[in-house]
């Protein structure tokens, strides 16, 4: 049987996924145009470019190392569950908290959640200041600046850590944001360039950026 567009652009950069996570994927894409038929959950112009912006955009943070089992990510600012709910399926191993200030996009989520049996996965209509229990891992995509970003969350981090990358900030980035770099002062930064990853225009500038804590 031939494969579908998004499963041959997914296996392209991700050979290793299973044929029951590819089935997942397809269904995500499903699940987002029937909701953003909705809500606008992702933009309308990048719908049908969901898999090439989207969902690879998410999967390039399970390139930066290999996450050990039990490895805990909270997802800030989640909206429809992007970079949350693709990292679940490439990384079954471990636990995401997706979470946003906007109900009828947790509402997404939740569905979402429970048709494609993620079971890696919670999904929460809260604030960031209102998380108590600290994560290995504060993810964040386009939700604000990195100072304000990390203001936010760094108390939302374990101490320690299991993984190649220390714990903290882990945040898809792109364009220049030196300056926001240096407003941070002192802390350790790792960047990983995604046109690295991709061979996609898309991709020339973006970055996932992982900022200990």
């Amino acid at each position: 049987m031939a494969l579908s567009d998004n499963a041959a652009l997914l296996l392209k950069y991700y050979p290793e996924l299973s044929s029951e996570q590819i089935s997942t994927f397809e269904r995500m894409g499903e699940l987002y145009k029937e909701w953003n038929e909705q809500i606008n959950v992702i933009s309308r112009k990048d719908i049908d470019l969901l898999f090439e912006r989207h969902i690879l955009h998410a999967l390039s943070i399970s390139r930066i190392c290999q996450f050990a089992e039990g490895t805990s990510f909270l997802d800030v600012g989640t909206g429809g569950g992007i970079p949350g709910l693709p990292l679940a399926v490439i990384l079954p191993q471990c636990t995401f908290h997706l979470i946003d200030g906007t109900g009828k996009k947790i509402k997404v989520v939740k569905d979402l959640v429970e048709k494609l049996g993620l079971t890696n996965v919670t999904a929460e209509h809260i604030r960031a200041e209102e998380i108590k229990v600290p994560y290995n891992y504060v993810l964040g995509r386009a939700v604000t600046n990195l100072v304000d970003f990390f203001e936010l969350v760094r108390k939302r981090i374990k101490k320690g850590g299991k993984n190649d990358v220390p714990n903290g900030i882990i945040y898809l980035k792109g364009g220049d944001f030196g300056k926001e770099v240096d407003e941070l002062g002192n802390v350790q930064i790792m960047e990983w360039e995604l046109k690295e990853i991709y061979d996609l225009e898309y991709y020339e500038t973006k970055k996932v950026i992982a900022i200990k804590i």
